[in-house]
């Protein structure tokens, strides 16, 4: 981008009151009213009730079949020579196992869900995002994302742009696009080639130390890694 005139290193470390047209006010009204995961249209939202109710399902399954093994194992010692019972019940006790272990799994997926929500995560179609409030340069905004096993988003098709917009309220925010490898060759955090973008009209625009993406309201633009700006997380959280 032209920094002849010196406008966008004042948007950036002066105090800024101004991002993409919107006064601080406007930002502030727009952080206020940020979305939840429940008002993302077309949204599988994580719904807590339903991972509790799949969890006393489990439980009761569980029983019934602890149960139907007794009574085999009954069965079995008073026809000892009967192996049709032995053989159920040993699949009956393998299902129970089953069922034990994945009763424990979405114990464990709830309780993280939880963390993750109560820190301001959201879910949306199979991925958590986490956009924050304060600012960072592009290498500790990741450092953030990866201590919390994420990374900086990937935005690779239209719905996914938007989204990003729109949990973001339209702000300047790193993504996870870069070309500090080699200069003109972008790179998602996840090692694959750019192949179709989202840039702003003359962007990227090649200069030198601009090697890192931030996106907002108009589109993506190359700024130097050191810049502080806003970050987005992605977690894939369920497949």
């Amino acid at each position: 981008m032209n920094r002849e005139n010196g406008q966008r290193a004042d948007d950036v470390y002066t105090n800024i009151d101004v991002v993409n047209g919107q006064s601080g006010k406007e930002m502030a009204d727009c952080n206020a009213k940020r979305i939840h995961s429940s008002e993302l249209p077309g949204s599988d939202c994580v719904k807590m009730r339903s991972s509790r109710a799949a969890e006393v399902c489990l439980l009761l399954l569980c029983v019934l079949l602890l149960t139907a093994i007794l009574v085999l194992f009954t069965r079995e010692r008073q026809q000892p020579n009967n192996t049709n019972f032995t053989e159920d019940r040993d699949q009956l006790l393998t299902k129970m196992i089953d069922l034990i272990q994945l009763n424990d799994q979405l114990v464990q997926e709830r309780h993280e869900l939880t963390k993750f929500f109560q820190d301001g995560w959201i879910y949306y179609q199979f991925s958590l995002y986490y956009v924050s409030t304060e600012m960072k340069n592009w290498t500790e905004s990741r450092r953030y994302c990866t201590e919390r096993g994420a990374d900086l988003v990937i935005i690779n098709d239209s719905q996914k742009q938007d989204l990003v917009k729109k949990i973001t309220c339209g702000a300047q925010t790193w993504i996870g696009l870069t070309d500090n490898d080699v200069n003109g060759t972008w790179t998602w955090v996840d090692g694959s080639t750019l192949t179709s973008g989202f840039w702003r009209p003359d962007e990227p625009n090649g200069h030198i130390k601009e090697n890192c993406t931030v996106t907002h309201s108009s589109g993506w633009a190359d700024y130097s890694c050191t810049v502080l700006f806003k970050w987005i997380c992605e977690k894939k959280h369920f497949k």
